[in-house]
């Protein structure tokens, strides 16, 4: 070949190939960006939701364990000692049951060491599943049982709108604890989840995001 036609196929060569794979890496380079938010954003969050839950039972059982005998009156210091034993409880639970954002932000900054993205995208998928799960019914059944107790404890004691009121505001406590938890996870899951296309005997690993608003549905896919 030519030495100039050589030279001309291979500038264009540069022209074509360079910009996609700066592309390619620009892509990679936000993907990892995403993730980083999603893991480090979560680990974050539990600690706070961790510590400051931990918190306010650990101050609602100090505060019922002194009402339960220094109350001066007798239905306060009743309803005292059932708190006790519900903010034992509620300490008891967060101390054991952790939020599992620091474990998988370990686990992510490993994988990332490793360049592995095909094992944080499912990583990021069982992380969601989990923060799924902690806000299903199978979260509120303990609540429900321990608030439920409680209520017909002091209902038994001839004061059933103060059981009503004890267990109604035990759930709403419970509530607001489920629904503070982290979710970086489960919101991020519709703007990246890993994808294939196919092109006859090629197949390119991607993502791809969902795009729903009040006035289209869309989707983009990215490798």
């Amino acid at each position: 070949m030519h030495p100039f036609r050589l030279l001309t196929v291979l500038v264009i060569t540069l022209v074509i190939v360079l910009p996609v794979s700066l592309q390619a890496q620009a892509q990679t380079g936000g993907q990892w960006n995403e993730y980083d938010d999603v893991f480090e954003d979560g680990a974050r969050h539990a600690n706070v939701w961790q510590w400051g839950w931990t918190g306010i039972y650990g101050t609602s059982l100090a505060v019922n364990a002194y009402q339960s005998s220094e109350a001066s009156d007798a239905d306060d210091r009743f309803d005292a000692r059932v708190g006790v034993v519900k903010s034992a409880l509620a300490v008891a639970g967060m101390l054991t049951d952790r939020q599992p954002h620091p474990a998988a932000l370990a686990e992510y900054e490993r994988l990332k060491a490793s360049g592995d993205l095909s094992g944080v995208q499912a990583l990021g998928l069982q992380l969601a599943q989990a923060e799924r799960e902690r806000r299903g019914w199978g979260a509120r059944v303990s609540s429900l049982v321990v608030n439920g107790v409680a209520g017909a404890v002091i209902a038994a004691d001839g004061r059933e709108s103060d059981g009503a009121i004890n267990f109604a505001t035990g759930m709403l406590v419970n509530e607001l604890q489920i629904w503070s938890q982290p979710n970086q996870a489960s919101s991020a899951i519709n703007r990246f989840q890993p994808a294939n296309l196919s092109l006859g005997p090629m197949t390119i690993p991607g993502e791809y995001a969902l795009h729903v608003t009040p006035q289209q549905l869309g989707a983009t896919w990215r490798y």
